[in-house]
């Protein structure tokens, strides 16, 4: 314990100017053993400190470390636990109580000692000492400055038991007697019971000696133990004066104290004043309103520019200080809670006043773009929105500020404003589409014919514009006639190509004046109303309602902004409640134009497609795009009853008995409707529905056309069959359509397969028994007579073969040929013009027939002489001269 002492005093304290009078090893009581130690301390300087502090030895190396210390004046109690029985627990008061456990009793009632000496000398306050021995106590002397000797080595107590227990190293003076005194015995070492015995001796010499000085110098002595008597008075009375001096000092200490502790509450009071001030700086900079800006909110020029400039800055200002961020305790306050309700009052009042404006310029809109109505009328064009959306874009910032601090308002906004445009909206929209439906249908009187009349949009009628188209009431395409309709020098062709390219003009004005109509209106709703059309984030609408009643978004928290996601879907749900006559007056169109006609319904797929694929690459989830691709169902619907209804149409043709078929009508019908779409759909987006449309059709044409052939009285089968798959093949030729490549051969192999038909069916007929008397010898031949016996049969000798030759001579064939030509001419029809080339086949069938001929007589007639009594140069001259006269 000495040499940690005596290490403390000089690591840690003699640095601070500190001497260590007292140390116990303690740990704390109820814990785990961390031993510390608790030293008793006084300053060297004066005024005199005296401290208890708490030292600790370092985790990291061997080194002590001072970890806290406590004014002994703070000490309140000192309890020992027990006055009776040893024990090494006590308790020390100062802020709180703490309790020791020492390592022994007896270095526990040193340190309590030391405290009571301290307490006794420099503390006036009186320290309690609890469960202490009074025995003790009383037995302790009485402590003074002289009584603590200074040095490493200081401690209170500085009795001759510490000087006994204490280890003192032999200085140099020393250790040089002791080494002359054993030098001067030889048994020094050796012996060194003999060299104790002799020391001894010497000892008692010596003390013989000095005791025999003492009694001769015994005057001397008594002159001594006087003058020690003189300066222990002297001493006392010294001691008197500095106890009143210390008792001056004392009071001259709390004095002292007193001053410092009121010096400590002045610069409190003062950083506490700074506090308070930057706070009061930092209410008034971030919660005070201009008088300007709470003018403009309540009295502002709201139809005015520089009045919504005002109105504007003004009600960012208040919005700013709303949404300060205030600090902890600021809400309590009064001024805090006043200047919020005058805010929100605020607030509550240009809100309410911003809405009422808007409201009213919403109703004005309506009645000022009314009056517009009637110059549009008679043109096919749509009034302009953009000086209204002009206007109220100037709003824009107001309704972004309303929209985050009063969302009910801004929703109520929003209803009133699709409320407003929706009929304003629809007006226009069904006046625009009545001037389509009369330019499409001529005058008004004929569009009624149409059902036009009223805005119902209905089609009831059936009686064409103009007199130029027959409609059926099913819808139908008008039936195909070759009648001329007399309309001047002008055809029915002519007039339905007129038709329908107004009716595609007609139809793409309409288009175009609604696109830009619903992109101009839908940009402005996403600028006026704060709400992102294009980016696409996580989220989605929390409950959408119906339009026509109820909130557009129902959110979680009225005041919360929606998503991006929800905005985009409250923007399309805002344009269908305010274009929702468009759709419908859109497929009443489509209807009008289908029932004028059918075919109709490929230009505005085409266009139609077009707008739609704009549309897309614009915004997929648009309302525009929406629509347009509903109505495009609708027209695709349309297109596909119209091939429907021309397939019907071709199952349900009927041919005259008493006239030759010639080409069929669903035949031309379909290279009408071939070159039509061809025409149309050059360079459209949807060319996969008309190639499958294309597939249909032509299996129709195909299986109806056999079908018909099949039926036919008056004309051969094969007639039908040749004319009809020549026009078709000649068709398909022409207009090169890349999907029907292989209905094209199968065309012209039918073609080429039934006019060689029907030359061999029609060439049997002049020679006849000729070809008879062939097919017999051939029929010989194929039961196995060889073809030189052939001549021995009774019913095919030479004398038969010449019998059956005379009866065709040059004159007969040629008659026979005429006839030939003229049944061919009356079973072909002009249309097709095919005679010619139908000629020119029989011809070289004739010609093959008669080579055949020939080589069957020198086979099996061989050296007969038997000859046809006509040659090949004649049939040529026959042929040649019958087609001419024709």
């Amino acid at each position: 314990m000495t040499a940690i002492k005596h290490a403390l005093q000089r690591d840690i304290f003699t640095p601070n100017d500190e001497r260590l009078l007292s140390i116990v090893n303690v740990c704390k009581a109820g814990k785990k053993k961390k031993n510390c130690f608790l030293c008793a301390t006084v300053t060297t300087e004066r005024p005199v400190q005296v401290k208890v502090v708490k030292v600790k030895k370092s985790d990291k190396g061997d080194f002590y470390k001072r970890q806290i210390a406590w004014a002994l004046r703070d000490l309140a109690v000192v309890d020992a636990k027990d006055a009776i029985k040893e024990n090494p627990e006590f308790d020390l008061h100062f802020e709180k109580i703490y309790k020791w456990v020492a390592s022994s009793t007896a270095e526990k009632n040193a340190f309590i000692s030391c405290i009571w000496k301290l307490n006794q000398r420099y503390l006036r306050k009186k320290i309690d000492f609890v469960n202490v021995s009074s025995q003790l106590l009383e037995e302790l002397p009485k402590v003074t400055e002289e009584s603590v000797p200074s040095g490493e080595n200081q401690s209170v107590t500085g009795g001759d038991e510490e000087a006994v227990d204490e280890y003192q190293e032999l200085n140099a003076r020393e250790e040089q007697d002791i080494e002359i005194m054993m030098e001067g015995c030889e048994c020094a070492i050796s012996n060194a019971e003999a060299f104790a015995e002799r020391l001894s001796r010497e000892l008692q010499v010596l003390d013989g000696a000095n005791i025999q000085s003492i009694m001769a110098s015994e005057k001397q002595v008594n002159i001594l133990m006087k003058l020690l008597d003189e300066a222990l008075k002297e001493v006392d009375q010294i001691e008197l004066k500095l106890s009143s001096y210390e008792e001056m000092l004392q009071s001259v200490k709390e004095q002292m104290d007193q001053i410092s502790e009121s010096n400590h509450l002045i610069h409190l009071s003062n950083t506490n004043n700074v506090k308070l001030l930057s706070e009061i700086e930092f209410l008034v900079n971030h919660m005070d309103l201009a008088k300007g800006h709470i003018k403009a909110l309540q009295e502002g020029d709201l139809a005015s520019s520089r009045g919504i400039e005002a109105c504007t800055n003004a009600a960012d200002a208040l919005l700013q200080c709303m949404n300060v961020a205030l600090r902890p305790g600021h809400d309590m306050l009064l001024a805090v809670k006043e200047q919020q309700q005058h805010f929100s009052e605020l607030r509550e009042q240009f809100a309410r006043r911003l809405a009422n404006h808007l409201n009213n310029v919403f109703v004005q809109q309506g009645h000022d773009q009314s009056s517009t109505l009637a110059q549009h009328s008679v043109e096919l064009t749509l009034p302009n929105h953009h000086p209204f959306h002009r206007d109220l874009l100037r709003y824009a910032k107001l309704m972004e500020w309303l929209k985050s601090t009063d969302y009910g308002k801004y929703e109520g906004l929003t209803k009133n404003y699709m409320d407003y445009l929706s009929r304003l909206y629809e007006r226009e929209i069904k006046d625009f589409f009545e001037v389509a439906k009369i330019k499409m249908t001529g005058t008004t009187k004929e569009s009624k014919k149409f059902g036009l009349h009223g805005s119902s949009g209905k089609l009831t009628g059936s009686t064409s514009s103009l007199n130029k188209l027959s409609v059926q009431s099913s819808g139908n395409r008008r039936s195909q006639s070759s009648s001329l309709l007399d309309m001047g020098n002008m055809s029915a062709s002519d007039l339905d190509v007129a038709d329908r390219t107004k009716f595609d003009k007609i139809f793409e004005q309409v288009l175009s004046e609604l696109e830009p109509l619903c992109l101009a209106e839908q940009d402005f709703i996403s600028k006026f109303f704060k709400l992102q059309q294009h980016q696409s984030m996580p989220g989605s609408m929390t409950e959408a309602e119906d339009l026509d009643g109820g909130t557009l978004a129902r959110q979680h928290n009225s005041g919360a902004p929606l998503p991006v996601s929800s905005e985009k879907d409250m923007i399309r749900q805002m344009m269908i409640k305010i274009f929702r006559c468009i759709e419908p007056e859109l497929n009443n169109l489509i209807a009008l134009g289908d029932k004028i006609d059918s075919f109709n319904s490929l230009y505005m797929l085409v266009k139609m497609s077009h707008h739609v694929w704009t549309a897309q690459n614009v915004d997929p989830a648009s309302f525009l795009s929406t629509t347009l691709g509903n109505v495009l169902v609708t027209i695709k619907r349309n297109f596909d009853k119209c091939i429907s209804n021309q397939i019907r149409q071709m199952e349900e043709v009927k041919i005259s008995k008493k006239s030759k078929v010639g080409i069929l009508p669903f035949v031309t019908e379909f290279e009408e409707f071939a070159g039509l779409a061809e025409s149309i759909f050059k360079n459209a987006e949807r060319r996969g529905d008309l190639d499958k449309a294309y597939t249909k059709l032509i299996r129709g044409v195909f299986v109806n056309v056999e079908k018909v052939a099949n039926e036919s009285q008056k004309t051969p089968r094969d007639v039908v069959m040749m004319e009809n798959f020549h026009h078709i093949f000649a068709t398909l030729s022409r207009l090169k359509i890349s999907c029907l490549e292989a209905e094209k051969k199968e065309a012209k192999q039918k073609y080429t397969d039934h006019l060689q038909s029907y030359v061999i069916y029609s060439l049997g007929q002049p020679l006849e028994k000729l070809n008879h008397f062939f097919e017999g010898v051939e029929a010989r031949v194929a039961q196995g007579i060889r073809e030189e016996e052939v001549s021995y049969q009774l019913a095919f000798n030479k004398q038969e073969l010449r019998k059956v030759i005379k009866e065709y001579p040059g004159k007969e064939v040629k008659k026979g040929l005429d006839n030939l030509y003229k049944k061919v001419d009356k079973h072909l029809c002009e249309e097709e013009n095919l005679l010619q080339v139908v000629w020119h086949s029989m011809q070289d069938e004739f010609i093959r027939q008669y080579k055949h001929f020939e080589g069957l007589i020198a086979r099996c007639y061989p050296g007969s002489g038997v000859t046809m009594e006509f040659t090949i140069q004649d049939i040529l001259d026959y042929c040649s001269s019958i087609a001419q006269s024709h």
